[in-house]
């Protein structure tokens, strides 16, 4: 968000960026029905069929970050990494991570499919929801959170499961598009250990700052990583 954003009333701003979820979280039930990530399938490909239909269910053109579908060893790789396009296959890990802009509202919503019968892969698979509750309820514990705080909680929790953090982060702020520009400081922006303040507080503008929990969490031994995120602080 930018300064030059009208403003609107907090309810408001809510209401929309859950709306934004929901409308992300159909898309993502719209996928797994019609099986766009499916063994056989290019990460290319399957990231235009994802697009294509969330133009035909919200005639949504635009997506605040570049799409995101990985499998196998590329889901090893962070964001900003752009791997070789590969072929999903029949044993892969799969993870697909969006940022669909709906009415001038961001949507960030990621989640990871298995395929095969490979116990580890499925352990991540549980784990990936079972940690971002925990992240969640670390949050909702405590009024004055840091971003600092929560990055430790959720590296403790991977941890303990016997995973690794695999992008530097945890999450980030998230609101009317773009919210790259909303804080001066880019740690202030984003749950990371370089992250001392609250992040319950307002951004420059007087805002209330919204945020995403984003885990990645890896098995760099084993080639393989998952990934789950949506909103942190609103239902």
């Amino acid at each position: 968000m930018t300064d030059e954003t009208p403003d609107v009333p907090e309810t408001q701003r809510v209401e929309r960026l859950v709306a934004a979820q929901e409308k992300a979280i159909a898309l993502f039930a719209e996928m797994e029905a019609r099986g766009l990530v499916s063994p056989g399938r290019g990460e290319r490909e399957v990231s235009d069929l994802v697009r294509d239909v969330a133009n035909e269910m919200f005639g949504t053109t635009r997506h605040w970050h570049k799409r995101i579908i990985r499998s196998g060893p590329n889901t090893l790789r962070p964001y900003q990494d752009n791997p070789p396009d590969r072929v999903i296959a029949s044993d892969d890990v799969v993870f697909a991570d969006f940022g669909p802009i709906f009415e001038e509202y961001e949507a960030d919503f990621g989640r990871t499919y298995v395929f095969g019968d490979d116990r580890r892969k499925h352990a991540l698979l549980h784990d990936l929801p079972r940690i971002f509750d925990a992240g969640r309820a670390y949050f909702a514990a405590d009024p004055d959170i840091t971003g600092r705080q929560l990055h430790a909680e959720v590296e403790r929790l991977a941890t303990a499961a016997g995973w690794s953090i695999g992008i530097w982060h945890a999450g980030h702020l998230v609101g009317e598009f773009p919210h790259e520009t909303n804080d001066g400081a880019k740690a202030e922006s984003y749950i990371t250990p370089e992250n001392d303040t609250p992040l319950r507080r307002t951004d420059r503008a007087g805002r209330t700052c919204h945020w995403i929990l984003e885990l990645h969490l890896v098995d760099r031994e084993r080639g393989f990583g998952g990934f789950y995120e949506q909103l942190l602080d609103l239902a």
